[in-house]
C-alpha cells in the first residue's frame, strides 16, 4: 500500500507536467519507478552508432565543417524484438550532460576540461583542435535545448533561459519528418532534477534509427518550417523574397490590452496658473527632483492635475470624458514605437523602396535592417543567404521584443543559432553594426563602441510637436572594439549599469563634444546632431501617420517622455567616401533618468514646465523639425 501511496503522490505532483507534455498514461508507472530509483536503462533496448562520413567536399571534411547539419552519432534499436509503442516499460530517462546560461557557456567550457572533452565527443569536435571551444559553441545549436523558470518573485535575470545538452543517448536522437519516438524535458520535483524522457510513438524494428521531430510544435505545412529546421537540414531560400510588407491592424493589436482613445474634437486641458499643478508621480526620481514652485506633489490620483505613471495606461477615452482637465504621461498606442518589432515596421514607412538592389541595404538608411523572427523568418533566411552570396557581413544582434538591459540578447553570424534563439521567447534579428564610429577613451588608449541617448519630449501627435533635451547622454564599452569574441559583453555592449564589477564611464555631453571635435575634426557634432534630430522627427511622423492601432494616436491630455538610443555607423557614399550615418536602435518607455538628474538638477523642472505649462526653453530643448 505504501508503494501505491507514493505513486499517487508522484501523480499529484507531476500530472500537469505529464499531461501538458502528452506522455501516454501507460508509461506513468514505469516512469515513476525509474525516476524514484534513478534507473537509466535505455542501453537494454537501444545502442549508439558513430556515423562515418568518408567523403570530402570542396576540400572541407565533415570533421571540419561546423555548419554541416549532418549528425555525428545515431541511436538505433538494438533489441531483437524491437520496441513497441504500447510496451509500458519503454520509457527511458535521459540525463542532461550540461546545463548553462549563454552568458557563461564559454567560461564553463574553458575552465572545465572534463566538460569540454564530453561536449567535444557529443558534437564531433577534435579534442586537440586549437579552437576547440569556438567550434563546440558553433555546433552547439544542433544539440542544445532550453527551458525557463517562471516562478513569481523571480527577477528578469533569474528568468533568463536555461539551455541544456542531453547526454550521449539523447544527443544521438536525430530528426525525421515522420519520427518513431518523442523526447520531452521533465522536471522531477521530488529531487528538483531535470531529465528528458524518450519514448516510442510507433513500433520500431531492430536496426531502425531512433528519430524525433525537433520542431514538433510546428505544423508540417507551415511556411517557416524549413527555416526552423536549418540546424538539422540545409535549405536554399534564395528563390524566396526577403522584402517585408507591413502587417494589418490585427498584428498591431494582438497580445495587447485593448485601448480606448478620445474623439478628435476634444479640447486640451484648461488649467489655472494661479495655483501649482498637482502632480501624482509613481516614479521616485520625479518625486525627489520636481522642486519648482509651479508644481506640488500629491499622493492621490483623484486630486492630481498630472498623472505620471510607471504602469501602462489604456483608458484615454474615459479620461477625456470623465476628467478632461487631467494630464497623463502617455499617448494611446505609443507601444508602436517602444516595442522593438513594431518600431521597425513603423520606421519602414519612411522608405520609398525596401532596399538598394546593389548593396542590399534596407531603407530608411537610419534603421538597421530588422526582421521579426516569428513572422518574417523565411524572409530573414532569404536575406541572410543573399548577403552571404554577395560576401557581405552577416553578423546579427538578436533581441527580445520586450526586454531591456541586453537580457537574452546575442550577437552571431551563425544562422543555425539565430533560428534557434526564438525558442526562448519572440525575438527580432537586427543587423549588427559592423563598422561603428568609435570613440577614443584616452585612459584606455583604445577606441571603443559608444551610443547616444536623447530624451524626447512629446507634446502633441497631430500636428506633431516634439522636442529633444539638448543634454544628451553617452554610454561606452569598456574594451577596444573588434569584430570577434561576441560573448565579451564589455567589448560589444555599452550599458554597464546592470553589470557586476563593470566600470561605468561618465562623460558629460559638453565635454564629449570637445573631445569629439579633436577626434573627428572633419565631422562637426552640430551636423551629426542635425542628422539625429531629423531622423527622430521622421520616425515620430511615421508613428503618427497611421490610424489606431497601427499608429500613435492624438490625445490632447497626453504628454510623454521617451529615450532614443542611437549609434553612428560608417557608410560609403556614392563617391566611395566614408560618411557617418546615425542608426536608431530603439525607443524606450519610462527610461531611467536618475543620471540626468544627477548631472542636471533642473532636468524635470524644465521638462514639466515645457510639457504642462507651455514654457519654451531654447537653452534646454530643441524642437524637432524636418530641417
Amino acid at each position: 500500500m505504501d508503494g501505491v501511496n507514493k505513486y499517487n503522490e508522484f501523480l499529484a505532483l507531476h500530472k500537469p507536467q505529464l499531461e501538458s507534455s502528452a506522455i501516454p498514461e501507460h508509461f506513468w508507472p514505469a516512469l515513476y519507478s525509474k525516476l524514484s530509483r534513478d534507473i537509466f536503462d535505455a542501453g537494454e533496448a537501444l545502442q549508439l552508432m558513430l556515423i562515418d562520413y568518408d567523403e570530402e567536399e570542396n576540400g572541407v571534411t565533415e570533421e571540419d565543417d561546423d555548419d554541416s547539419p549532418n549528425p555525428k552519432f545515431a541511436l538505433e534499436v538494438a533489441r531483437e524484438e524491437g520496441v513497441k509503442a504500447k510496451d509500458p516499460l519503454a520509457i527511458y530517462l535521459v540525463d542532461h550532460a550540461w546545463t548553462f546560461r549563454m552568458n557563461n557557456a564559454r567560461q564553463q567550457l574553458e575552465q572545465h576540461a572534463q566538460l569540454s572533452d564530453r561536449m567535444s565527443a557529443i558534437t564531433g569536435v577534435d579534442l586537440e583542435h586549437e579552437k576547440r571551444v569556438d567550434k563546440i559553441l558553433r555546433r552547439l545549436w544542433k544539440y542544445c535545448h532550453a527551458y525557463s523558470i517562471a516562478n513569481e518573485g523571480l527577477t528578469d535575470e533569474e528568468r533568463m533561459p536555461i539551455w541544456y545538452v542531453m547526454d550521449e543517448v539523447g544527443s544521438a536522437v536525430n530528426h525525421a519528418e515522420e519520427p518513431n519516438f518523442r523526447l520531452v524535458p521533465f522536471l522531477y520535483l521530488s529531487t528538483q532534477t531535470t531529465y528528458s524522457l524518450l519514448f516510442p510513438i510507433r513500433d520500431s524494428k531492430q536496426g531502425e534509427q531512433v528519430t524525433r521531430d525537433f520542431i514538433e510544435y510546428v505544423a508540417k505545412d507551415a511556411v517557416q518550417r524549413p527555416a526552423l529546421l536549418l540546424p538539422w537540414r540545409d535549405a536554399d531560400f534564395s528563390d524566396k523574397t526577403f522584402i517585408q510588407t507591413e502587417p494589418g491592424a490585427e498584428y498591431f493589436s494582438s497580445g495587447h490590452i485593448p485601448e480606448t482613445y478620445p474623439l478628435a474634437n476634444v479640447l486640451s486641458p484648461q488649467i489655472s496658473r494661479c495655483d501649482p499643478l498637482k502632480v501624482y508621480a509613481e516614479y521616485d526620481v520625479i518625486r525627489a527632483h520636481l522642486t519648482a514652485p509651479e508644481f506640488t506633489l500629491v499622493d492621490n490620483e483623484v486630486e492630481a492635475d498630472v498623472l505620471w505613471l510607471t504602469r501602462h495606461y489604456k483608458t484615454f477615452a474615459e479620461l477625456s470624458s470623465q476628467t478632461p482637465n487631467k494630464f497623463i504621461n502617455q499617448f494611446p498606442f505609443e507601444y508602436v514605437i517602444t516595442i522593438k518589432d513594431l518600431l521597425s515596421i513603423v520606421a519602414r514607412r519612411a522608405a520609398k523602396e525596401h532596399h538598394n538592389s546593389e548593396t542590399l541595404e534596407t531603407l530608411p538608411s537610419w534603421l538597421p535592417t530588422t526582421y521579426n523572427l516569428t513572422t518574417e523568418l523565411l524572409e530573414f533566411a532569404s536575406y541572410y543567404q543573399h548577403r552571404a552570396a554577395k560576401g557581405l557581413d552577416n553578423h546579427w544582434i538578436v533581441k527580445p521584443w520586450n526586454l531591456a538591459r541586453g537580457l537574452d540578447t546575442h550577437i552571431t553570424n551563425n544562422i543555425k543559432q539565430i533560428v534557434r534563439l526564438p525558442a526562448t521567447g519572440p525575438k527580432i534579428a537586427q543587423k549588427y553594426i559592423e563598422r561603428p564610429v568609435l570613440f577614443k577613451r584616452y585612459e584606455l588608449d583604445a577606441q571603443v563602441k559608444f551610443d547616444i541617448r536623447y530624451v524626447i519630449l512629446m507634446k502633441c501627435a497631430k500636428p506633431l510637436e516634439a522636442y529633444v533635451h539638448r543634454k544628451f547622454f553617452l554610454r561606452f564599452a569598456n574594451r577596444p572594439f573588434s569584430l570577434d569574441n561576441f560573448d565579451d559583453y564589455e567589448k560589444h555592449y555599452t550599458v554597464m549599469n546592470y553589470q557586476e564589477n563593470a566600470e561605468l564611464h561618465h562623460i558629460k555631453c559638453d565635454d564629449f563634444v570637445g573631445m569629439w571635435q579633436e577626434q573627428y575634426p572633419d565631422n562637426e557634432w552640430r551636423i551629426v546632431e542635425q542628422q539625429i534630430c531629423r531622423m527622430l522627427h521622421e520616425v515620430l511622423q511615421c508613428a503618427t501617420k497611421a490610424p489606431p492601432p497601427c499608429g500613435l494616436t492624438p490625445c490632447p491630455q497626453s504628454r510623454a517622455l521617451y529615450a532614443a538610443d542611437i549609434m553612428l555607423e560608417w557608410n560609403s557614399n556614392s563617391a566611395g567616401k566614408n560618411v557617418m550615418q546615425p542608426k536608431l536602435l530603439e525607443i524606450n518607455w519610462t527610461p531611467d533618468c536618475q543620471r540626468a538628474c544627477d548631472y542636471y538638477p533642473e532636468f524635470f523642472n524644465d521638462i514639466f514646465k515645457l510639457l504642462f505649462l507651455d514654457e519654451k526653453n531654447d537653452e534646454s530643448f530643441k524642437l524637432l523639425t524636418e530641417n
